[in-house]
């Protein structure tokens, strides 16, 4: 028979795959549409990854707090303690870059939308957006690694 908590863990772990996989994968692939300065390159990628961090990455980040959650209650673990209080506020932090991120994309995706129907090159303002979109996922991404690392680990940390 199949333990309903060994479930939660599971969606749990997957969120966290979804969260860290979307979220490199997004990365990647609109970093290399952004090198080929290809303003219609750049507006179909782009596109592309509004609809998956909306349709993966928003769910994954729905259910994560959630599940760890019902797990944390149900294996007895206070959620302001130790590592998991730690855990807690790097997910929060995470989120604050992260919100701004989706808005970021969709401007980007509108901005090489235009320079491409025009035919001309990406405009400033384009430029400005990408330098915020990477300035706001490196902490977001070193704040993601540390989260699974205290989630593998869970070390005692007393305040």
């Amino acid at each position: 028979m199949i333990d309903w908590i060994d479930v939660i863990r599971l969606l749990h772990v997957l969120g966290a795959c979804v969260l860290i996989g979307t979220g490199a994968g997004i990365a990647f692939f609109m970093v290399m549409a952004h090198l080929t300065k290809d303003a219609a390159n750049i507006a179909h990628t782009a596109a592309i990854v509004v609809v998956a961090d909306m349709l993966f990455t928003a769910t994954a980040a729905i259910a994560q707090p959630v599940t760890g959650i019902i797990l944390a209650q149900n294996l007895g673990w206070p959620l302001w303690e130790g590592w998991l209080g730690i855990s807690l506020g790097l997910y929060v932090f995470i989120g604050i870059f992260w919100i701004p991120v989706i808005f970021i994309q969709a401007k980007m995706r509108d901005e090489a939308r235009q320079s491409a129907q025009s035919g001309s090159t990406l405009t400033p303002g384009y430029m400005r957006l990408f330098r915020i979109w990477f300035a706001c996922g490196i902490p977001a991404f070193l704040a993601i690694i540390a989260l699974l690392w205290l989630m593998l680990v869970r070390p005692v940390i007393v305040f």
